[in-house]
């Protein structure tokens, strides 16, 4: 009798959720990336400059900069496939446009929940005294658990992964 444990359940869970484990593969890795990063331009930042807000926003700067480019090149990567309309080998332009609207509008919110959390925890750090490399990352993880709740659910809602 097949369980929950189940490789089989396992394999079909994948098939169903398959664009949204790989959406998510994607903003972690290229978060990941990012994450580090920044934390390194923090430190490097506070060794030779002195304003707090604007270590903040280097660092902010620094995780968009490696973020979103390695984000697109994945995505691409996974999905220039559905992008081609299999009768005439043609790229399906409608298609990749659908979808462009759809990930900006999903990520237009969760980029300003995540900016402004990023930034002002980060600040907010850095004024007690913390460490530059703590307070980026510190503040990048919380931003980030915020961020994937609201880039998720702005997914779901604008139907990114309907088939």
């Amino acid at each position: 009798m097949p369980g929950r444990n189940d490789p089989v359940n396992a394999a079909g869970f994948f098939r169903k959720y398959r664009d949204a484990v790989l959406f998510n593969r994607n903003l972690i890795i290229s978060g990941a990336g990012g994450f580090f990063a920044s934390a390194y331009v923090s430190q490097l930042y506070a060794e030779h400059g002195s304003s707090d807000f604007a270590n903040s926003a280097a660092a902010l700067a620094v995780e968009y900069a490696v973020y979103i480019p390695v984000f697109a090149t994945l995505f691409y990567v996974d999905n220039r496939k559905k992008y081609v309309d299999p009768a005439t080998g043609r790229r399906d332009s409608r298609r990749v446009w659908q979808d462009t609207k759809k990930l900006f509008a999903a990520f237009s919110v969760s980029e300003v929940i995540f900016s402004i959390t990023r930034v002002l925890m980060q600040y907010g750090l850095l004024q007690a005294g913390s460490q530059p490399y703590e307070a980026s990352m510190a503040s990048s993880l919380v931003a980030w658990g915020m961020f994937f709740v609201a880039i998720n659910s702005m997914a779901k809602l604008v139907k990114l992964f309907r088939r």
